[in-house]
């Protein structure tokens, strides 16, 4: 049987898009969904671009209401990934999908990670760190940011000339070379 993803993004979803690329392709896994709670996130141009269908929610939809859930179960939605989401997971989410909802992070937990630590706030604290490497986590998802436990972490060097978008472009590498195969892991190890 086919297993389904629903993707969640806040934003330029590029992590989304190599997800997309990765999965076109095959007849035993499907993106069904790509969600956000931002009406302007170029994901939504991407979902657009593969032919995937999306939906914006609220906040209160969000938080206050089953109705992702009940559209999550009604798609038979096996696997929740977060591609750059900025919301905290609701409990009746993380209950709906127990196991099942994983994130990428562009730092190499536990360090810079937590309430606030996303996209260039991450690089800027390893920079102004003087950290001699960087990385990625992705991570299975709980009640608080980026505590979930973690399934795979990779480095990358950072050298003393390194600016931000250098360290930008170098973690951004490693996500799009590993998150999908990662995810595919998974997939593979999930029962229907």
């Amino acid at each position: 049987m086919k297993k389904r993803i629903a993707i969640f993004a806040s934003g330029s979803g590029s992590n989304a898009q190599k997800l997309m690329e990765h999965f076109m392709d095959r007849t035993d896994v499907e993106i069904a969904l790509v969600l956000t709670n931002n009406p302007d996130a170029f994901v939504l141009q991407r979902a657009d671009n593969f032919e995937i269908p999306s939906h914006v929610f609220t906040r209160d939809e969000f938080y206050h209401s089953d109705s992702i859930i009940n559209m999550l179960k009604n798609l038979d939605i096996d696997l929740i990934v977060l591609a750059g989401f900025l919301w905290l997971i609701p409990k009746n989410l993380l209950a709906a999908y127990p196991g099942r909802i994983i994130n990428i992070h562009p730092a190499l937990l536990p360090k810079y990670g937590g309430k606030g630590m996303y996209g260039d706030h991450v690089h800027n604290a390893i920079l102004q760190a003087g950290e001699p490497e960087g990385g990625i986590t992705i991570h299975y998802v709980d009640e608080n940011y980026d505590e979930g436990e973690y399934i795979y972490q990779a480095r990358y060097k950072i050298d003393p000339t390194d600016n931000l978008e250098l360290i930008k472009f170098k973690g951004q590498q490693l996500e799009h070379q590993h998150f999908p195969r990662v995810v595919d892991s998974i997939l593979k190890k999930m029962k229907k």
